[in-house]
């Protein structure tokens, strides 16, 4: 059984404090990629999950403000370490949140424990795009920096159409890059899409997310 303590004696970790919703969450991140790297290919293994990326906290800032309704449940792809799914959970909605890697799902899981979070109002899944084995569908599927590349279109596609109930919404927060705005135009075609920027600003400078929400034509 997993649990905080078994963590703790597998990773080194710092501590991060976010506060949404004028609420105060703490999240656990690793003290060092270093191990998480993938040295033979280090740009297409690197951690992109072990970071907190600022999509990730405008998507947490819209799920935080967005009505609970109990019987709607909420997806999230791409999870990384937690945060979105784990601010969408304390806030009252139905969340399962589904990730690849392994090292993240530790991070997740026990992130969530870290903010009082249980199996009761949060579900923690394993989840290969590639071939999709969880049961199911899905009132809102959520993510945030799960667009990189081309290659990332048909699997996130096949997701929306595998666990998007009918009359369902899809919720992105991405940063503002060449492949997630061709990835919106293209979802365009099939999904009527309203988006928002939102500009976060930090002592090293400016970061431009853009918030979209789509539902199927």
């Amino acid at each position: 059984m997993f649990s905080l303590e078994a963590f703790h004696k597998t990773y080194e970790t710092d501590s991060i404090t976010l506060t949404i919703g004028d609420r105060p969450f703490s999240f656990l991140v690793p003290k060092s990629i270093d191990r998480f790297v993938n040295r033979e290919d280090v740009f297409q293994g690197f951690p992109l999950w072990s970071k907190i990326w600022e999509a990730a906290i405008v998507l947490s800032e819209y799920l935080s403000a967005l009505a609970v309704r109990p019987e709607r449940r909420f997806l999230e792809i791409g999870c990384g370490m937690g945060i979105s799914g784990i601010v969408a959970a304390a806030f009252g909605h139905r969340v399962t949140m589904t990730e690849y890697n392994a090292d993240a799902l530790d991070f997740a899981r026990a992130n969530a424990l870290l903010n009082g979070l249980s199996e009761s109002n949060i579900e923690i899944h394993e989840l290969d795009w590639h071939r999709p084995r969880l049961e199911g569908r899905f009132d809102v599927i959520i993510g945030s920096e799960v667009v990189y590349s081309p290659r990332d279109y048909a699997p996130l596609v096949n997701l929306f159409t595998t666990y998007l109930k009918p009359g369902g919404e899809i919720i992105l927060a991405e940063g503002l890059r060449k492949a997630s705005m061709e990835f919106f135009g293209r979802m365009s075609e099939h999904y009527d899409i309203s988006a928002r920027k939102k500009i976060l600003r930090s002592r090293t400078g400016e970061t431009r997310v853009l918030l979209g929400r789509m539902r199927p034509k």
